[in-house]
């Protein structure tokens, strides 16, 4: 309409009068009204409505497909609901009707969307598979309605405006002090302003400023209404219970689009150190939020269609693949990668996981070229860097391949306390340079970090990282025995984490577990068939310390790797 004007009007009143009326009437239906750009039909029987919907989704595609490149397609969304109708000459009134009208809204251009109602009815006539909408909470719709999708087989090309790159939004609402004291309100708005601010340095949430949460949250208590009123998908709430003798707070977090709750969790201790108290608390809650605002987020990318994805969401399916460690899954993980680099060239997160799984490539031993993916690990993360230079996981990654890839540990130790230093709740940093600190021999330090990310995110989908990391801090330590027990625990993770392997099998053979090293090294050959010593000395092998590197391959020789 914007581009011509009245070529498209002229054309939207030869489709109505040629094609949606009569078409209407072949089904034993009427056009109630016509809504300027859509109309309004009612039709006796659910199967005559879905058949009309379909016919007039073919006609209108061969009809504008037969226009040429020219013309920009006139496309429509149908939906449809059955209830019961309050009617009139020339209208028809009810909520059925409200429902149909907010449910066209997720129909796809030249797709049909039907309600559950409506599904229920016609399932076993539609010939093809719907896409299954789950429930949808309309505008100004009380309660969620169930809605499949029929989409188009060829999709017509219809312009699209360019989407920007969305990360999930939270607030954090007021807790509710359960104590006696009604002064102490100012500890939960600590607590508030603490977990606020350690969302938001995660750089993977847009947190809604405290102010404005607190404002609200005191005045409503309707979680769906605070959603819409603040623009979020996900909410917090809470309460602290504090008493002479322990201090107690429980938080929820919950999808502010159904109010369903999400995950919860309580936390509490003695009151004599109240600092002390509050960071536990805020780590504690930190650490269920962001994994579960990921998971719920990829559940909601899976059921878009692709070409509704933002640059957010290819980033989460490339997690997904990439942390696998699948070798066919893994390698979808960068077109993922690439294809939320291309959605949002300024998007700091898919650019850093870009290089991670170029790290990860070669230390599965995956790489059809190690030195090309060296370097364009090294670019990618510094990219990373550049977009967003607070952004631990830029930070933490691009440390971790200049002393992983290139042995540069000073520079990379660097950078990770710039990492912990932006972050301090970033679980990845943590386990990342646990890594170079061990390959240094600063390996009670190196344990120390890699426990510390599994405080943070004990549910976290690298969890055969962490283990991994924490399972090398201990053999660098000297601290064969639990070396093993953080392998084992890496390995029934992921049995195919190729650096797990090396290292279990090596703290194996140094407790003269000589039967199990050997056939965790089997493993490994399996895995790496052209795997040898000589070659992971000269490319591969971590340590720095000279003695630490001799004991290390004389334990994987032990483990029986071949020279």
């Amino acid at each position: 309409m914007a581009e011509d004007a009245a070529r498209t009007h002229r054309d939207w009143m030869k489709i109505l009068e040629e094609t949606i009326r009569p078409g209407a009437q072949q089904h034993g239906g009427r056009v109630v009204k016509s809504t300027g750009d859509g109309v309004l039909a009612e039709f006796a029987t659910a199967r005559e409505a879905v058949a009309w919907a379909r016919t007039m989704q073919d006609v209108l595609q061969k009809r504008e497909g037969g226009l040429g490149a020219a013309h920009d397609p006139i496309v429509a969304r149908i939906s449809i609901h059955i209830d019961e109708v309050f009617t009139t000459a020339d209208d028809i009134y009810g909520p059925g009707v409200n429902i149909a009208a907010r449910l066209q809204e997720h129909a796809e251009p030249g797709g049909i969307v039907m309600s559950q109602a409506v599904f229920d009815l016609v399932r076993d006539g539609l010939g093809r598979q719907t896409r299954d909408l789950g429930l949808l909470y309309l505008r100004n719709i009380p309660d969620p309605i169930g809605a499949h999708a029929l989409d188009p087989i060829d999709r017509p090309l219809v312009r699209q405006f360019r989407r920007e790159a969305t990360l999930p939004s939270i607030a954090v609402l007021p807790l509710q002090n359960l104590g006696d004291d009604p002064t102490e309100t100012y500890f939960a708005d600590g607590i508030v302003e603490d977990i606020t601010v350690s969302l938001a340095s995660l750089h993977e949430l847009m947190v809604i400023a405290r102010g404005s949460s607190l404002a609200l949250g005191r005045q409503q208590t309707d979680l769906r209404t605070i959603g819409r009123s603040l623009g979020v998908r996900y909410v917090m709430t809470g309460n602290v219970r504090r008493s002479a003798k322990r201090v107690r707070v429980a938080a929820q977090l919950h999808d502010a689009e159904s109010g369903v709750s999400l995950w919860g969790d309580t936390a509490e201790g003695p009151p004599d150190d109240l600092f002390e108290m509050q960071d536990h608390i805020v780590a504690r809650v930190v650490s269920g939020i962001a994994p579960h605002v990921r998971s719920a987020e990829l559940k909601r990318a899976l059921r878009k269609r692709p070409e509704n994805f933002t640059a957010y969401d290819y980033t989460l399916q490339a997690l997904d693949c990439l942390l696998s460690l699948e070798k066919n899954t893994f390698f979808r993980a960068r077109d993922h990668l690439e294809r939320a680099m291309a959605e949002d060239a300024n998007f700091a997160m898919p650019v850093a996981w870009a290089a991670r799984w170029r790290s990860l490539l070669i230390g599965q031993s995956w790489s059809a070229d190690p030195r090309a993916d060296t370097e364009a690990a090294a670019e990618l993360a510094a990219r990373a860097i550049a977009l967003d230079g607070q952004n631990a996981m830029a930070l933490a990654t691009y440390g971790h391949v200049r002393s992983f890839l290139f042995h540069e540990y000073d520079v990379a130790l660097g950078y990770f306390d710039r990492a912990l230093s932006a972050c301090p709740n970033s679980a990845l940093a943590w386990f990342l340079s646990s890594g170079t600190l061990s390959y240094v021999g600063r390996g009670e330090q190196a344990v120390q970090h890699a426990e510390q990310a599994l405080r943070l995110s004990p549910f976290d989908q690298s969890l055969f990282s962490f283990y991994m990391f924490l399972g090398m801090a201990h053999y660098s330590n000297g601290n064969y025995e639990e070396a093993v027990k953080a392998g084992r625990r890496s390995l029934s993770e992921r049995p195919a984490y190729t650096s797990n392997l090396r290292i279990l099998s090596a703290a194996l053979a140094a407790l003269g577990h000589q039967d199990e090293a050997i056939d965790i090294g089997r493993r490994l050959l399996t895995l790496e068939p052209t795997f040898n010593l000589d070659e992971y000395e000269r490319t591969r092998l971590p340590f720095r310390d000279p003695a630490l590197r001799s004991v290390y391959l004389e334990h994987l020789r032990k483990a029986g790797l071949p020279p």
